[in-house]
């Protein structure tokens, strides 16, 4: 059975994207991409980048993380209030009350302060994502 995996971005949908087209070609087989984001610009974005669906908004957070066996995204996704004010309180309760196995990606927010992390590039970063849910997928 297929995994589905949510990869959740918000303001212009960049690293969602990203993400995105980077699972499509280390992935070819037994997972849906499920796009998640803080607005429908974003998800338009990750939804060029391969994902099957999409979608936006607290509600959408809600009603559709139950169902995911993953979620990727940037550090962001759990903390409320990040991404410029764009990830609501309810949106990060979602994505940490969700089933699903969380990776998430140390990117800076500009109200938390993240230390002992070795500074690594965007590509490298989303390389140890995608890396890390391969792993996962190859231990079920």
């Amino acid at each position: 059975m297929a995994k589905t995996v949510f990869v959740v971005d918000g303001l212009g949908g960049g690293i969602g994207a990203q993400i995105i087209a980077r699972i499509r070609r280390e992935i070819r087989d037994g997972v849906e991409v499920v796009a998640l984001a803080t607005n429908a610009t974003a998800v338009q974005r990750m939804m060029d980048s391969g994902a099957e669906r999409g979608a936006s908004g607290e509600n959408a957070f809600r009603v559709s993380l139950p169902e995911a066996d993953f979620v990727i995204g940037p550090l962001g996704i759990v903390l409320p209030d990040s991404m410029m004010g764009e990830l609501t309180p309810a949106m990060a309760e979602a994505v940490l009350a969700s089933r699903a196995e969380r990776i998430l990606i140390p990117f800076a927010q500009s109200h938390v302060v993240l230390v002992g992390l070795a500074q690594r590039s965007l590509g490298e970063l989303i390389g140890e994502a995608v890396a890390a849910l391969v792993q996962a997928l190859a231990s079920d």
